[in-house]
């Protein structure tokens, strides 16, 4: 059509995740050479949806079977007023796209391949945000495994936006590169305490560094607010754990609690205090950084220096072992003899050994990860 000819097709993409929306076997029942297009404006997030296919099941031949009401379905996440029509879209796409101004105020701008990119904060209160956000948050389900909506009417949600500025002849155009929304809540007796709830940098712009850059201005934003107590983050998932680890360590191997000499003594409260007052980092965070600049630290081709820190880290691994046995011992009075023996023998089986094995070398692996990266940097 004269509108795919329009469009940049070669910016296209396809999402990682649809179970939210179609099942866990992410498929769609009734249709034949099913397509489904989604245009996004690249500035102002003007959608378009539209389907195409080449048959779709017959309900008087099908025992009244009917196809997935796509339409209804997609409706679900999809903003207000999106367009079905594709000529009408296109008409309106090119004016919109040209008045659109970013929202919020900026809080950080860097370079990257003689590009130009800008980080802005804004909130529920911003002119204009909201129906903006409705655009923008749909990209969650698509590529957030666990997404969900969150309330944007709440004054505690801060959002953080990363554009790409783009210089067209005479005027300006910023394209979407990515968003972060942060919930502020309470810590006693006057505090804040900080929680990252989702990160997301779009497709064409993925593996290069923008997530860091992101994350890096929103850490520089929080570290010179006095009422902040620490940062945390809501169930991330391991895109995100691997990109707060990156971020974090390259900012404690700055500390000197974390100097090389102190890594082999083992996690400290002095470690743990500064990576809090001066960072932000929560204790567990700091504690996790911890393990992965010790593993830098450690040479590996010495049996010794390797297995003391293997041995570290299993100790914490251990831990959910440990408090299993004493509530089984509190739970020895409650027991007849036979129940609490087989309890006993289970908890001391192999599986244990080979439970623990495992999820050191997860660990281990996820560390490694970070420390290539680290390379890099």
């Amino acid at each position: 059509s004269h509108a795919d000819e329009v469009l940049d097709l070669s910016q296209s993409f396809h999402p990682e995740f649809t179970h939210q929306l179609f099942g866990d076997n992410e498929a769609i029942f009734g249709y034949s050479d099913l397509q489904i297009k989604l245009y996004y404006g690249s500035s102002s997030l003007l959608t378009y949806f539209g389907l195409t296919y080449s048959d779709k099941i017959d309900p008087s031949n099908s025992d009244g079977v009917k196809a997935d009401d796509i339409v209804q379905i997609l409706s679900e996440i999809l903003p207000q007023g999106f367009y079905t029509n594709q000529d009408e879209y296109m008409r309106v796409l090119e004016r919109e796209e040209n008045k659109f101004k970013p929202f919020g105020e900026i809080i950080n701008s860097y370079s990257m391949n003689d590009q130009t990119f800008e980080i802005r904060k804004a909130n529920g209160d911003t002119p204009g945000f909201k129906s903006y956000h409705e655009r923008l948050r749909t990209f969650l389900i698509w590529y957030i495994e666990t997404a969900s909506f969150i309330d944007d009417d709440d004054d505690k949600w801060t959002f953080y936006l990363l554009f790409h500025k783009m210089r067209k002849q005479d005027s300006v155009r910023y394209n979407i590169v990515g968003y972060m929304t942060v919930y502020n809540y309470y810590a006693y007796p006057d505090k804040t305490r900080s929680r990252i709830s989702q990160i997301i940098i779009l497709p064409p712009y993925q593996k290069k560094g923008h997530g860091a850059k992101l994350l890096e201005s929103y850490y520089s934003l929080a570290q010179k607010d006095d009422n902040i107590v620490d940062i945390t983050a809501e169930d991330p998932s391991e895109n995100f754990l691997s990109l707060r680890d990156f971020v974090d360590c390259r900012r404690c191997a700055t500390l000197p609690a974390f100097s090389t000499s102190n890594l082999h003594e083992g996690f400290s409260e002095d470690m743990a205090n500064e990576a809090r007052n001066k960072l932000k980092i929560h204790k567990k965070q700091a504690r996790r950084v911890y393990e992965i600049l010790r593993l830098k630290a450690t040479d590996r081709s010495n049996p010794k220096e390797y297995q003391a820190y293997k041995n570290y880290v299993k100790k914490r691994l251990s831990l959910p072992f440990k408090r299993e046995e004493k509530d089984l011992i509190k739970l020895q009075k409650f027991l007849k003899p036979e129940e609490y023996n087989a309890a006993i023998t289970q908890a001391n089986s192999q599986d244990k050994v080979q439970i623990l094995n495992d999820s050191y070398k997860a660990t281990e692996e996820a560390y490694l990860s970070i420390i290539e990266k680290l390379a890099l940097y």
